[in-house]
């Protein structure tokens, strides 16, 4: 016999389910894993953790242009079936008032930075590009890690308008954050011998 019943959507209570090992999502009610990250990819996280959460975020007040929070993985939840876990998102603090013991956090970014492995690169350019501009996330990163690039966008007039796309020689000021230089080479790890032949 044929159950014509439709297949139940996955919810934040079964991400709780799995073993705290696991890095899952769940993206229009389908688990999604990932793996543990490479350290190239750890490396641009951290850097841009550095580089945007220092002075936005550990400097609010203290010299930084302040008014953020930044964080490094945490569960966001946009809709009853989709909870994401950016690499890296940040609120203004009004927005975001008391984040300590939120989990998921239930508000949506306005900026959030994915940095590419090849797990989940068509992910996140397509669902969850999309999912963020369907829940009106300011601006969105993406770092490439493999070519040495960050592309931003900024969500107007209902899209996704390229701010602009940054190799590594570039120092830029880049939307949410232009009061301070990013340079963007810093993001990646070194160039070694066999990276550069062709």
């Amino acid at each position: 016999m044929v159950s014509d019943a439709a297949p139940k959507l996955a919810t934040y209570t079964d991400l709780l389910a799995l073993p705290e090992d696991v890095r899952a999502e769940v993206l229009g009610g389908e688990i999604v894993t990932s793996p543990a990250p490479l350290p190239k990819h750890s490396k641009a996280q951290r850097a841009l953790g550095s580089f945007i959460g220092r002075p936005f975020d550990d400097d609010d007040g203290h010299g930084g242009p302040g008014g953020w929070w930044i964080f490094i993985e945490v569960d966001v939840q946009l809709g009853p079936h989709d909870v994401v876990r950016p690499d890296i998102a940040g609120w203004h603090r009004e927005r975001l008032p008391d984040p300590g013991d939120r989990r998921p956090i239930d508000i949506s970014p306005d900026w959030v930075c994915e940095i590419l492995s090849p797990s989940t690169a068509v992910r996140d350019r397509v669902s969850k590009r999309d999912l963020y501009a369907k829940h009106a996330v300011g601006h969105y990163w993406i770092v490439d890690v493999e070519v040495r690039t960050l592309e931003a966008f900024e969500f107007a007039d209902e899209k996704w308008v390229l701010v602009g796309s940054y190799d590594s020689t570039a120092s830029v000021r880049i939307p949410p954050f232009t009061e301070v230089e990013l340079a963007v080479g810093r993001l990646f790890l070194p160039h070694t011998e066999a990276a550069q032949e062709p």
